[in-house]
């Protein structure tokens, strides 16, 4: 069969091409063509377009690429009816795909939303075009079954694919000696919003007698290149970036400073005692309190949290997201042994309540089930 994918981040592309496997190992004809980047191309198939081209963030970003934005929806559109796939997998990026979800469905073409929007966050409104345009969504957090129910939206729930990700990982030392990890996000504007902080973080942490020898290693997304980091580290030579290594940054660091979004979660799932910082333009940042306080149910902006329904680590949002804040809270995961075990205990029953792993296996047979019952 002819599977169309279309994911618009670092994460999507990560869940896409476990997503390709699976479908590749029951579908052994699978013929792919898809929007990602370098992990999904990996796997094999056409690459329309990267996603490193697609990608915004924030209500000003939208405004700015509103053109490219409309190019990038023609164009994928057109690009869908020329090639007449049997489904479209629509995965996370709702910005984008809810608007292919309803060219779909208005042209007759099967889709998929594989990691569906976080409805339950925030826009609720979407939960009808979600019902009336998708033919089924595939959710990946034990917390969203209830809620999807409660919506009458039909669902199914295999686990979550980080699971396999993280344990499926070679791991390997990134660099020698003691470091602490920073993740400040895969776009552009969560880069400029993290690594201000960040860097005071290091400085701070670096002038300290006990933490004169330690690295700071941050983590650059696929998406970026050295440019997007050099103004934030120039002539600070105990702060690196290393491309590619995630994951293996995560698992020996003795502490992470983690722009909210996936990667919390991998920090979770891998064991790497964190704190989530998180900061955007100022009317993103109203709007989206506006928002959680309307949603009383949405407590945290951390997955793992969320998972949990309690903090297992903390938050510093907008305001709260100061170098001294931040410093503190990494000298606590590094200095405070019981409140950092109580951290690693919590992350046990976070993998807990995820399941196992095999989650994109089962998506994939699942997937193909449904479009064989047709």
């Amino acid at each position: 069969m002819k599977y169309y994918l279309i994911a618009g981040e670092a994460s999507g592309d990560l869940h896409g091409s476990n997503l390709m496997k699976g479908l590749k190992a029951e579908d052994p004809e699978a013929e792919f063509r898809f929007w990602g980047g370098c992990m999904m191309e990996s796997v094999g198939g056409t690459k329309v377009r990267d996603y490193a081209a697609t990608a915004v963030m924030g209500l000003g970003d939208v405004l700015r690429k509103l053109g490219s934005i409309s190019r990038n929806l023609k164009d994928c559109k057109a690009d869908i009816l020329a090639w007449q796939p049997d489904v479209v997998i629509l995965i996370d990026y709702p910005g984008f795909n809810m608007r292919i979800a309803r060219f779909c469905h208005d042209n007759g073409i099967r889709n998929f939303y594989y990691i569906a929007p976080k409805t339950w966050a925030s826009r609720e409104g979407r939960n009808r075009k979600l019902k009336a345009w998708c033919d089924k969504l595939f959710i990946v957090f034990p917390f969203e079954i209830p809620y999807f129910t409660e919506k009458g939206i039909p669902f199914i729930y295999k686990g979550n694919p980080l699971l396999d990700a993280v344990d499926g990982h070679e791991y390997e030392r990134p660099v020698e000696g003691r470091y602490i990890a920073i993740l400040p996000g895969s776009r552009k504007g969560e880069i400029s919003h993290t690594m201000p902080g960040a860097v005071k973080m290091a400085e701070s942490l670096h002038a300290l007698p006990q933490y004169a020898g330690c690295r700071f290693v941050v983590a650059g997304a696929p998406s970026r290149s050295m440019a997007d980091y050099e103004k934030y580290i120039a002539g600070r030579d105990y702060i690196e970036v290393l491309f590619g290594r995630t994951y293996d940054i995560l698992k020996f660091a003795d502490a992470a400073l983690v722009n909210s979004g996936t990667a919390s979660l991998e920090a979770a799932l891998i064991g790497t005692p964190q704190v989530v910082c998180w900061s955007t333009q100022l009317i993103t940042a109203v709007l989206a309190k506006y928002v959680l306080r309307v949603l009383d149910h949405v407590k945290y902006i951390s997955l793992g949290n969320l998972i949990l329904d309690r903090l297992a680590f903390r938050e510093l949002i907008q305001f709260d997201f100061t170098p001294e804040a931040v410093t503190a809270e990494i000298r606590r995961l590094i200095e405070d042994l019981p409140y950092r075990e109580k951290m690693l205990s919590d992350y046990k029953e976070i993998r807990h309540r995820l399941g196992g792993s095999g989650s994109s296996k089962e998506v994939a047979k699942a997937m193909i089930a449904e479009l064989l019952s047709r």
